[in-house]
């Protein structure tokens, strides 16, 4: 082989292997930061994994809302309504959150099913909601009130 195909060729493999072992350690870095969304009919269902940053959106379930007398900590459940999933979190809620409205939780979902909670995200305005929430909601069998379609 002539010695300038020959650096050509070492210099294409170089590029080659330096180029994979780049795009390697970039998923693997991103691997962790990876936070997928689900509804909670298919957390109810056991789709979700355990141990792992997931989303949760859906509707804040009437009457669900428990804050704790002596801290920061809140229990709700978010529904689309075909299933609803216990959210924990402790902290200060985004102003905008109330029962009946559309929120999104960010968390880990623990042995138990309930969501411990690391962030929580409402609506921003009466007309807004999060895409996977409407998609969401799109899904069942229910309007955003609640009520059947």
């Amino acid at each position: 082989m002539h010695p300038v195909r020959k650096q050509r060729l070492y210099l294409v493999l170089f590029i080659a292997l330096f180029s994979s072992i780049a795009v390697g350690l970039v998923v693997y870095a991103l691997r962790g930061n990876i936070n997928l969304f689900y509804p909670p009919a298919e957390v109810a269902a056991g789709k979700a994994p355990t141990g792992q940053p997931i989303r949760v959106g859906g509707m804040v379930l009437e009457d669900s809302l428990q804050r704790a007398p002596d801290s920061l900590a809140i229990r709700f459940k978010l529904t689309d309504y075909e299933a609803a999933v216990d959210v924990v979190y402790v902290g200060i809620l985004p102003d905008l959150f109330a029962e009946g409205q559309g929120a999104v939780a960010s968390g880990v979902l623990n042995e138990e099913g309930v969501l411990e909670a690391t962030e929580i995200l409402a609506k921003h305005d009466e007309n807004y909601m999060p895409p996977e929430v409407t998609h969401a909601l799109e899904n069942s069998a229910y309007d955003e009130k609640g009520n059947a379609k």
